[in-house]
């Protein structure tokens, strides 16, 4: 797994900024956590879905879910036992704002 890199900075200045699109990249930036995104693309799953389609232990995959959940990826709503994931409204618009620049542009004008 990634290193964790903090950075501290008052609410809404650079740093502030550059730290929460470090934290969308690192969320992306996991394998397992971008195959739950894109199954996660395809609408609504319960963990016992992702499950099917994500290759890694139970806990493990709680662990994944909670890190895209950290990063404001994706939403969870609790039907009785069991949790539902699907992708945040602006999960999105997340993912380009934290590219880099020139990537925004180009990410920007692909829809």
């Amino acid at each position: 797994m990634a290193e964790s890199i903090r950075i501290e900075a008052r609410p809404g200045a650079p740093l502030d900024r550059a730290a929460d699109s470090l934290a969308v990249l690192q969320a992306v930036a996991d394998p397992v956590r971008w195959t739950v995104l894109d199954r996660l693309a395809d609408g609504t799953h319960c963990v016992c879905d992702l499950q099917a389609h994500v290759p890694v232990a139970a806990n493990l995959l709680s662990y994944h879910l909670k890190v895209l959940r950290d990063a404001g990826l994706v939403t969870t709503a609790r039907r009785g036992r069991w949790v539902d994931y699907t992708l945040a409204a602006d999960a999105r618009d997340r993912l380009v704002a934290a590219l880099p620049g020139a990537l925004r542009s180009f990410a920007g004008a692909v829809t």
